[in-house]
């Protein structure tokens, strides 16, 4: 048995990203996907739907707003690019939120809690959740202007702080998000990536060479080692 899930988002992108992690989680079924909460309106007096992942802001009528309208609801995980509606939801009784982009372990963790709900909800189901094997260096999604792009993480070469952004370097080209260079420092892999400098995270792999306190990029780009990193990134590059 798996969990009737429908995906409500007015963004194809989104729906993209939920069908690829769904993929890799066996007791999901994808059974409807609406771009329009009016549309998931109809869709749910003609199918049984055991979970639905739920956008907020889309055009006519808001996510939270469809909500209230359910006289049955199921099991409702949020996915939102804004933080502030979580306090709003949780009273709405949704099981989760996951603010975008998200990474597969945490999409992972919100399906878990769901199939957790439902099965105190219905005891005579026998659903067993299997840990997908994860790989993260894989699921790398950015979100730049109103796109969510997919990044390979072997790509980058480089993360660069750009005052309340940051610029995702791969070769010469770079994607542009609205982050902290910190966010991206814990989810990325500790031991490929090194920050170097409060203003510049590397992949060791795109590294050329070091000399003094500089390094060089194969991307012909040279950074200057910050004198609070110098030590650590002198051992992890020695190291391997």
């Amino acid at each position: 048995m798996k969990l009737k899930t429908l995906i409500i988002d007015d963004e194809p992108l989104a729906h993209d990203v939920i069908l690829t992690f769904a993929e890799d989680i066996p007791y999901l079924e994808i059974t409807g996907q609406c771009y329009l909460a009016t549309e998931a309106l109809q869709l749910l007096r003609e199918q049984e739907i055991d979970l639905i992942f739920l956008d907020i802001n889309m055009p006519k009528l808001k996510g939270l707003d469809f909500l209230r309208t359910l006289t049955v609801k199921p099991l409702v995980i949020i996915t939102s690019a804004y933080e502030e509606y979580a306090i709003e939801s949780f009273e709405l009784d949704v099981c989760d939120y996951l603010v975008k982009p998200f990474r597969l372990d945490r999409f992972l963790k919100a399906c878990n809690k769901a199939f957790d709900l439902y099965q105190l909800r219905n005891p005579e189901a026998k659903v067993i959740p299997a840990s997908p094997e994860q790989k993260e260096e894989e699921q790398l999604f950015i979100k730049s202007d109103k796109k969510l792009i997919q990044v390979d993480p072997s790509a980058i070469d480089l993360l660069e702080s750009f005052g309340n952004y940051v610029k995702v370097w791969t070769g010469q080209e770079f994607i542009l998000t609205l982050r902290t260079l910190t966010s991206f420092e814990d989810q990325l892999d500790a031991n490929q990536f090194i920050r170097i400098h409060k203003s510049f995270i590397i992949n060791k792999s795109a590294v050329d060479y070091m000399e003094g306190n500089s390094i060089f990029l194969k991307s012909k780009k040279s950074l200057t080692i910050g004198k609070n990193y110098r030590q650590a990134v002198k051992s992890q590059l020695a190291g391997g």
